[in-house]
């Protein structure tokens, strides 16, 4: 047989062997598992209890109130911090609503405290009208009467007592002007999620 024969036979059985690997079969080992994934999106509910925490008539220059109320959170995340926001509408009843008509949130203090174990620390003191310019963290309180430490906001099924006085400031002046009138103060307590965190 000449060497160009058995080349040409070599190259044939060759391309023979490549058509049988492209087109058989081969049996191999494997082994499948599937996971099952899920992400649930967690809750932030904050409730107020009661709802309407003042509600006050015949106010007289030198009154005080106190008042408490709970805050509780009903989720399932944490509340990193409850920030209070203050919006007021005053009704005057002799200027009706004139710009030279007294505000009369210049002569209601409040003075807001946190409540835990018969231990109070003051969170905010000021007229409404300064009040409505910040929005103080009901939370934040880091040193307790007495010494110790707690951390800000609220785990959940947690509940902080805050305690809220309200003062007619008596400025020992001719007050007259506010006869009459009305305050309408509306309280936002705007809940804050913790910062995420690895899982």
């Amino acid at each position: 047989m000449s060497f160009t024969k058995t080349v040409s036979k070599g190259l044939l059985t060759a391309a023979l062997g490549f058509s049988l690997i492209g087109g058989g079969t081969y049996a191999y080992f494997s082994d499948t598992v599937v996971t099952n994934n899920t992400f649930a999106v967690g809750t932030l509910d904050l409730s107020v209890n009661p709802e309407t925490i003042v509600n006050l008539p015949n106010l007289k220059p030198g009154d005080q109130i106190v008042r408490e109320f709970d805050v509780t959170n009903n989720g399932t995340l944490d509340i990193s911090k409850i920030l209070l926001e203050t919006n007021y509408t005053v009704n005057d009843a002799q200027l009706n609503g004139a710009a030279n008509a007294e505000d009369l949130g210049h002569h209601i203090k409040v003075t807001i405290l946190y409540n835990q174990a018969n231990a109070s620390v003051q969170v905010a003191e000021m007229t409404l009208h300064e009040l409505q310019n910040e929005t103080p963290d009901l939370t934040a309180i880091d040193n307790f009467v007495g010494g110790g430490q707690r951390p800000d906001g609220l785990k959940p099924g947690e509940t902080d007592k805050i305690i809220a006085y309200f003062e007619f400031v008596d400025n020992g002046e001719d007050q007259n002007e506010f006869q009459g009138d009305s305050l309408e103060l509306e309280w936002k307590f705007n809940a804050h999620q913790a910062e995420g965190s690895e899982q």
